[in-house]
């Protein structure tokens, strides 16, 4: 008799083992049918209607995160989409900056200034890249263009530009110090390229 009821018991939990399966498997199934979690741990399915983000957004995200080998693959992305645009072609030399490959970086952002001449954002990353290259009277020449075209009105350019003139200035400074540059975009968000 003891051995039926452990029988029945093994037999019980595993028909109530089941049932909790079967739900589960029910309730992934209705996440992937709607494409919501509620507050299962099972991700939301792929809606082959949706909207992609665009490759810029995520690139500038990521940039302002410091992800710079992530952002440069969204940039490229956004490269195949939209073309080599100033906006990429900046993008993409800013992201080569932030992963310290400063030729490629300066080959991009002089081709976008050589293109819009008057866009101080690119001016001021190719300063950057100028600065990073200890180029600093060509960067400060740069960074006052920059200046000049965005009408004093970035505090960032004219933070970049102080920088480059006091380096000027004194060219043997203390190299514990390390001087910080600021990198901006059309829009709100600066980037800050800090030395590794």
């Amino acid at each position: 008799m003891g051995r039926v009821n452990e029988m029945n018991r093994l037999g019980l939990c595993a028909v109530i083992f089941a049932g909790v399966s079967l739900l589960g498997a029910c309730d992934q199934a209705s996440v992937l049918r709607t494409g919501t979690t509620g507050d299962t741990p099972f991700a939301p399915a792929i809606n082959p209607r949706g909207q992609a983000v665009d490759g810029m957004v995520v690139g500038h995200r990521l940039m302002a995160a410091g992800q710079y080998e992530l952002a440069l693959e969204a940039f490229t992305r956004a490269a195949g989409e939209r073309g080599f645009t100033p906006e990429v072609l900046v993008a993409l030399g800013t992201a080569n900056l932030g992963l310290g490959r400063l030729q490629q970086s300066e080959k991009l952002l002089r081709r976008v200034v050589k293109e819009k001449p008057n866009w101080p954002e690119a001016w001021n990353n190719l300063g950057v890249v100028l600065m990073e290259l200890d180029q600093t009277a060509e960067a400060s020449e740069v960074f006052r263009r920059a200046y000049a075209l965005d009408n004093g009105e970035s505090d960032s350019i004219r933070d970049n530009l102080r920088l480059a003139l006091a380096k000027l200035e004194n060219p043997v400074y203390d190299e514990s110090y390390e001087q910080e540059y600021k990198l901006v975009r059309r829009g709100s968000s600066d980037y800050l390229i800090r030395r590794m």
